[in-house]
């Protein structure tokens, strides 16, 4: 079948229309992804920032002072709720402004929302890197914030619109790619500033230039064909599903698809967040509620944060704890490539179960190696063969996420809605991401000083449920076209209950 032509993939696809690989849809779907980048960027700087001494000089002396006592608590060096709030801030503005992206999405277009988040970006960036106070600084990690919202909000329903159906996996996982990017560069960056007087304004300032690229990315892309569809905009709505599919022949099918879809949600007549609530939709609610809280609750975002801080409270030194960061970063990209490779092929469920398992056991293990080796007080510091020994098991623990819970969980939400839903269920989905962070990343180093190496095990529990929800609720998706979505509840031991078959 020559590329850009359609096919039906017998059973379980519905009415999919499932589109092959085209330069152009590559191309867009990877300008789509780069939003990612601002967001991982903000992950990877925030940690090695706050271990950085002309920053702790200049807005919290009191680490230092704390740092500098001879029998201090390794794993209370940096408990302080004011620095934890230069990090948490963020994700309180992107909870709020992801309550409100839903409609901007449906009223501005996917595009849009994607470049209004980048200059929101941009602006907090600029305000950080010229930061003279503690108010400077939380207010650019609002505008951050508010920046993050938009595009986490967009970016994932963008990539599943424009993807074809049965590689709609392979593409979603750019996304986290580039978050993946997005942290490596940030710790490089750090690893290359620590020393400098003014290194931590290069760090926090050079986040203008992702938010730049990712900008102008998004600005020559066009909308997706459903985005398009949902605002009357037939003529650009069919111009564009002939760009991403390589082919003007054999689009009217799927064209007169998204316009019977557009037309079945305005005929709703019902605000889509009230719409969400009815029963038929509570598989769909459940996991957008579900999934970004498990997400979270692995605790790989509060460790990418704090990385440094944590290496660093284990026995390492400061540059050394920057490049166990950078190496944490490193694993976790590359196993998010294995998961763009696979996740496709071998479905969206195993790799959920697989990582679980690999986090809980290594959770678990890091958890022995710190209760074995620094004692209850927290007070012996622990030998370098043990500190490399944690850090093998952080990236084995990274990499599990890679493959699994980091792509997996921007992808089920943006996939599983119909179309009328489909931003309302993606900005609850990103409000319960972002709220789940900021209540993790405010209480983290807290939690680290109170529950010492008790802190891991938190985790690990939180992984066993997970796992187990996803093993006996989560039904597989892959392949599946996003109209006929309905499919997989309808045949779902549980859910079948609740749905019935869209009209």
């Amino acid at each position: 079948m020559a590329v850009g032509a359609f096919a039906v993939d017998g059973p379980g696809t519905g009415t999919g229309f499932q589109g092959k690989i085209t330069a152009s849809v590559v191309i867009t779907c990877i300008v789509a992804a780069s939003s990612g980048l601002i967001f991982g960027y903000d992950i990877g700087i925030s940690g090695g920032v706050t271990t950085m001494v002309p920053f702790l000089r200049k807005f919290f002396p009191s680490i230092l002072r704390k740092a500098a006592g001879a029998k201090t608590n390794i794993y209370c060096v940096f408990d302080s709720q004011v620095l934890t709030s230069f990090t948490s801030s963020l994700y309180i503005a992107g909870l709020a402004s992801s309550l409100v992206a839903s409609r901007l999405t449906a009223a501005i277009g996917r595009k849009n929302t994607m470049v209004l988040g980048g200059c929101t970006f941009l602006t907090g960036a600029a305000i950080n890197g010229g930061a003279a106070n503690i108010a400077m600084l939380i207010l650019g990690r609002i505008l951050l914030g508010f920046g993050v919202g938009f595009t986490n909000q967009a970016t994932p329903v963008y990539l599943s619109e424009v993807a074809p159906p049965k590689w709609r996996g392979a593409f979603n996982t750019g996304f986290q790619f580039f978050i993946g990017i997005g942290v490596v560069t940030a710790n490089c960056i750090n690893y290359g500033t620590a020393k400098h007087s003014w290194g931590w304004r290069l760090s926090l300032g050079l986040a203008m230039v992702p938010a730049a690229i990712m900008t102008v990315g998004a600005l020559i892309i066009t909308d997706t064909p459903s985005s398009l569809v949902e605002r009357g905009k037939l003529t650009q709505a069919k111009q564009s599903l002939v760009k991403v599919r390589g082919t003007d022949a054999e689009v009217e099918a799927e064209l007169a698809d998204l316009i019977k879809s557009s037309e079945v949600s305005k005929a709703a007549k019902r605000e889509p967040f009230f719409t969400i609530f009815d029963r038929q939709y509570r598989p769909h609610l459940v996991m957008s509620i579900a999934i970004p809280f498990f997400q979270q609750v692995t605790g790989i975002n509060i460790i990418a944060f704090y990385a440094p801080v944590l290496f660093q409270s284990v026995g390492f030194g400061s540059d050394s704890a920057l490049i166990a960061a950078i190496i944490l970063g490193l694993v976790n990209l590359c196993s998010i490539l294995v998961s763009t490779f696979v996740v496709d092929r071998y479905g969206r469920r195993f790799l959920f179960l697989v990582g679980g398992i690999q986090m809980f056991l290594c959770q678990v293990a890091v958890a022995a190696v710190l209760a074995a080796t620094t004692g209850v007080s927290g007070t012996k510091h622990i030998s370098k063969g043990y500190a490399i020994l944690v850090l093998v098991l952080m990236c084995t623990y990274a990499a599990g996420f890679g493959w699994s819970w980091g792509p997996l969980s921007w992808l089920i939400p943006s996939e599983i809605f119909p179309m009328k839903i489909r931003p309302t269920g993606q900005s609850i989905s990103v409000a319960v991401n972002f709220g789940t962070t900021f209540v993790l990343s405010q209480t983290f180093l807290s939690m680290l000083c109170h529950f010492k190496y008790g802190t891991f095990l938190f985790y690990a529990g939180w992984i066993a449920a997970m796992t187990i929800f996803v093993a006996l609720f989560l039904p597989e998706t892959k392949g599946i076209h996003l109209d006929s979505m309905y499919e997989v509840w309808e045949q779902h031991w549980y859910w079948r209950r609740f749905v019935r078959r869209q009209p």
